[in-house]
């Protein structure tokens, strides 16, 4: 949308802004395991992290969210022995994603990732955040992965449609989706000049009924959507660039 219209709107925005956070429940990141171990085959060690998505707000137990969906269905399509782990925390935009994972670490079962899932985008336009510079973080983020820790390839998701969620309200849910698909056209052309990430390319079909109570993060069925086009990603234009151990290292 154009700067004019932003601007006129602002006051109204910023006030929609403030009611909605008052009005949406907070809900709390899922019960469960954050690392684990599936499958047999050729080890493969990933890392999912981000924010509240990548953390599973939205499900009560991590056996509904992204991460541990995730990890069972590489191990079957691939196939191979999945050991993963997530790092992950509600309201991350990307720079504090990078941020959580220098003080977290990024070992994976106490050895540096194969491969990482990333999962920002939507704290970065609820913050305003130019999409050149949420860029700039994914850039310093990825190079980071690669050249301090040895992660191969990293992939992030695309921003969802913000445009459809139905806990925002108009016009703050169009400016949003507006700002929302900025981003994901800035990363795509990003992804696009790199060999070693990649961004998925998949359409959430979202409506009430497959989001969560408060209407803004993803539900069981979304989470479900969203593991098999990651893993099917990862299948067909990841797996094969990966260089992987041969034998089966006991996970530790």
């Amino acid at each position: 949308m154009s700067l004019t219209a932003k601007v006129l709107l602002s006051p109204l925005l910023v006030a929609q802004v403030v009611a909605t956070r008052k009005r949406l429940p907070r809900l709390p990141e899922p019960a469960g395991p954050r690392l684990g171990v599936v499958g047999q085959g050729r080890p493969l060690r990933l890392l999912v992290a981000g924010d509240s998505s990548a953390a599973g707000v939205g499900v009560a137990h991590q056996a509904d969210a992204l991460a541990l969906r995730l990890a069972q269905r590489l191990a079957h399509t691939v196939p191979a022995q999945v050991l993963w782990q997530l790092r992950a925390r509600s309201g991350l935009n990307t720079a504090m994603t990078w941020a959580l994972l220098q003080d977290e670490g990024v070992e994976v079962h106490n050895r540096s990732a194969d491969l990482a899932v990333i999962v920002t985008g939507v704290n970065d336009v609820v913050e305003q955040v130019p999409s050149h510079r949420a860029v700039m973080a994914r850039e310093a983020l990825a190079n980071w992965l690669r050249n301090a820790h040895g992660v191969q390839h990293v992939v992030f998701a695309p921003l969802p449609p913000v445009h459809e969620f139905p806990g925002l309200p108009q016009p703050l849910r169009w400016v949003a989706g507006a700002d929302a698909r900025r981003h994901n056209r800035a990363l795509q052309d990003w992804a696009a000049t790199r060999q070693d990430v990649s961004r998925v390319d998949m359409t959430l079909p979202l409506n009430p009924g497959v989001m969560a109570s408060d209407g803004f993060h993803p539900g069981e069925p979304v989470y479900r959507y969203c593991a098999g086009a990651i893993a099917e990603h990862i299948a067909t234009r990841v797996w094969p660039l990966l260089h992987l151990q041969r034998h089966h290292e006991p996970a530790t």
